[in-house]
């Protein structure tokens, strides 16, 4: 074998399988995310009360505006008709959203300029994000599906705050545990560690580390940030952490760096979490 190539072993390919799929869906969102403004922009110049009324992020506001995009067209199809139009397209909660776009439809009695192409604009806009969404959908279920199949899969998904994404993203940034002496090791290569800043006769000197894996990082935090709802004992510390002075970033920090210990010797011992009252 060639020295400047590495060992290629059992289970890569499912990981290297992983990380074009993870890598995709960040593609995604991105996409998502800026098609989303775009679609604001457009509705703001469009009907700045409709946009104030309603969350672009969800299905039954972006089926709505495929369909109505002016306040003449809502006041004109009446509760009943928008309703229906959205409870026959699976939206929940229609009676909801046809009742905020006629409150933002009778708000708003002046024209704005160029309503024609705006309204053709943001009916695009809205099927992207709904076709972008139903694309995000299709590839977390493949990846969920990928995720389960893996052995680590059953440790990973009983840390609270820890689901299929977050998982698959842990295993694609980590690897095999093996590869990590330490929590301490997973814990620096996370980027999770305080560094020394230290300068002359000036010791003790730490601050947040900025470099390591910033996807592993951000897997940590978020599912750290995620726990607070879901487990008492990540409460609990939190709130301790607050309670010593810390800002919020610093108390969701510490916890995610905490967690790090906890996850590294579950995955060691091929054991899952439980909480004190259960254990």
């Amino acid at each position: 074998m060639r020295p400047d190539l590495g060992e290629l072993r059992a289970g890569e390919q499912e990981l290297s399988e992983l990380q074009l799929l993870l890598a995709r869906r960040r593609d995604l969102i991105t996409d998502q995310s800026r098609t989303i403004a775009r679609l604001r922009e457009a509705l703001l110049s469009l009907f700045p009360a409709l946009e104030r009324a309603l969350d672009l992020n969800s299905k039954g506001p972006l089926t709505l505006l495929t369909h109505y995009q002016t306040p003449t067209q809502l006041r004109r199809a009446g509760h009943n008709r928008i309703a229906t139009y959205l409870r026959n397209r699976g939206v929940k909660g229609s009676n909801k959203v046809a009742d905020k776009a006629l409150g933002a439809a009778k708000a708003q009695s002046v024209t704005l300029p160029a309503q024609e192409v705006a309204s053709r604009i943001v009916a695009e806009l809205a099927g992207d994000v709904l076709g972008l969404k139903e694309r995000v959908e299709s590839i977390d279920e493949e990846i969920g599906q990928r995720f389960f199949a893996r052995p680590e899969a059953r440790v990973l998904i009983s840390l609270p705050g820890m689901g299929p994404i977050l998982g698959a993203e842990f295993l694609v940034a980590v690897g095999d545990i093996s590869a990590f002496e330490s929590a301490d090791r997973l814990a620096a290569y996370a980027g999770l560690v305080p560094a020394a800043r230290d300068s002359g006769k000036r010791v003790g000197n730490h601050r947040r580390m900025r470099g390591g894996n910033k996807i592993l990082k951000r897997v940590f935090y978020q599912s750290a940030f995620a726990s607070l709802r879901s487990a008492p004992e990540s409460r609990a510390f939190y709130d301790r952490k607050r309670a010593e002075g810390k800002r919020h970033t610093q108390a969701l920090i510490a916890l995610a760096r905490r967690r790090v210990n906890v996850l590294w010797a579950m995955l060691r011992d091929g054991t899952t979490f439980e909480t004190r009252s259960a254990a």
